[in-house]
């Protein structure tokens, strides 16, 4: 069986952290769980580390003590997803935006293509609810910026919840990714694109956080609307083994 683990970055998730954990825990197929938590104050780490004790060696805490930034948050996870073996790694929001019932068709996914696996909300039209159309038309328009500008067949350049294969996470060198925010998610998608491996898009219906406060700013859109441009021009090398 893959062994298969699902990175969750969180700052102050305490309202959704435990039903998030349980509800990957408890799909078929063995899902573990990494915590990514950038010194949440509101008592995040510590529901995590009950769950820990709660259910040993499927649930994994790094602490990082202050905000780092979500890139560097998934850099970090998938470093230690490939230290401990895993084959398939998961990006996954603490806040249900993400159904966990989606986990295995992106799975499935990523494996039939050897890729990755983008949970897309935009490749059947757009698929998002409670959503302000304002927020909508950035994002699906800054998608389309990223297909014009890179040229990359993908509906949904800045999806967050996407399945790496071990085999893309081991080819792309992950001490060279640029950007921490928002284009963090357009730059693994265009070095996995450049890099010559698939790229599958799977429909999802993305919903609205309803619990917690959205980690969201214009500054994240503005570090992505430059982070393309200079992509466009850069050499998208492997990893030196």
């Amino acid at each position: 069986m893959d062994r298969k683990v699902v990175i969750i970055p969180t700052y102050n998730e305490k309202e959704n952290i435990s039903a998030i954990i349980e509800k990957v825990l408890s799909l078929d197929g063995e899902y573990h769980v990494l915590v990514i938590d950038d010194g949440s104050p509101d008592g995040t780490e510590a529901i995590v580390k009950g769950l820990m004790e709660q259910y040993r060696g499927k649930v994994s805490l790094i602490e990082r003590g202050r905000k780092l930034g979500l890139g560097t948050a998934y850099i970090t996870g998938f470093k230690w997803a490939l230290e401990n073996g895993y084959d398939f790694v998961f990006e996954m929001d603490a806040d249900f935006s993400h159904n966990p019932d989606d986990l295995p068709k992106l799975h499935a996914a990523a494996k039939e293509c050897g890729g990755i696996a983008v949970g897309s909300r935009y490749c059947h039209g757009v698929s998002v609810v409670d959503w302000p159309m304002s927020r909508i038309m950035m994002s699906y328009f800054a998608s389309t910026y990223v297909r014009k500008v890179l040229g990359i067949k993908v509906f949904d350049c800045t999806a967050g919840f996407v399945c790496y294969s071990r085999a893309v996470l081991e080819t792309i060198d992950l001490d060279a990714v640029q950007m921490k925010g928002y284009g963090f998610q357009i730059e693994m998608k265009y070095s996995t694109y450049a890099l010559g491996f698939k790229i599958s898009e799977v429909p999802i219906i993305f919903v609205n956080r309803q619990l917690g406060t959205s980690k969201m700013s214009s500054g994240i859109f503005g570090e992505a609307f430059w982070g393309v441009l200079k992509l466009k021009f850069r050499k998208i090398k492997p990893r030196v083994k």
